[in-house]
């Protein structure tokens, strides 16, 4: 990668806020201190677009750039909706972005792009020829699967069925919080999901990220997986990385 392409720009949408910066992409870190904008209510395609415009030009980037979305992506068609306008629903978002925006816009998954990271620049960095697995808890259980350094595209292991229930009603971190479970209640519900993901992939490394990564000592004495378990190493910055790494292809 030669040094005038050393920069790339990412853009993490989300339900209640839109963050971008740009990426050193040689060291996969952020090139200067994020911008985040409130997600605008409704929060239709063209108003998203607009919002993302303004991040761009805060920071004068004229060249094309990665957003991740928490949808299905497949070829910059956004194909699912969670907690955006259900506008979203098979909207060739990346054509709204490029018009709205004047620039080039690769769209990605939100946890693939988080994935992309980790497995490059975070806590798989030493697992390039294997098969990691990403885990996000949050309000839902979103996934990205990682092989030999490849990323397989919008797995969506969150709602694999489990003992009849979509596994992250049952499993992800807005289920702890509602039902008010105890850690070592919700590592029960984690062991029986990690388990039934090992039996179906068998990955090398098994990678957690979301916001309950960063208490990751309270809640995995309760988790045993055949599989080493590690929290995430990039955090919140991991999705803006990871959709500037896939926009520079």
């Amino acid at each position: 990668m030669s040094s005038k392409h050393a920069l790339g720009f990412g853009i993490d949408i989300g339900g209640s806020g839109i963050k971008g910066a740009p990426v050193d992409l040689h060291k996969g870190r952020l090139a200067a201190e994020r911008v985040r904008i409130p997600t605008p209510q409704p929060s239709t395609p063209e108003a998203v677009a607009e919002t993302v415009t303004q991040i761009l030009d805060e920071f004068d980037w004229r060249h094309s750039f990665g957003c991740t979305f928490p949808a299905v992506v497949t070829h910059g068609v956004t194909r699912t909706a969670a907690n955006v306008d259900r506008a979203w629903v098979d909207c060739d978002a990346a054509a709204v972005l490029r018009r709205v925006t004047g620039r080039h816009a690769v769209l990605v998954n939100d946890a693939d792009a988080a994935g992309v990271a980790e497995a490059e620049f975070g806590a798989a960095a030493d697992h390039h020829h294997g098969l990691v697995l990403v885990v996000t808890l949050g309000t839902g259980i979103g996934s990205a699967l990682v092989n030999h350094g490849k990323l397989v595209p919008n797995t969506e292991l969150g709602h694999l069925e489990l003992d009849g229930f979509d596994a992250e009603s049952r499993a992800a971190d807005s289920a702890r919080e509602r039902e008010d479970l105890d850690w070592e209640q919700w590592g029960g519900r984690l062991q029986r999901y990690f388990t039934h993901v090992e039996n179906l992939l068998w990955p090398d490394l098994i990678v957690v990220g979301g916001g309950v990564s960063k208490k990751f000592e309270k809640w995995s004495p309760y988790v045993r997986t055949r599989t080493k378990l590690v929290p995430a190493g990039l955090l919140n910055e991991a999705g803006i990385i990871g959709a500037a790494l896939l926009a520079h292809g």
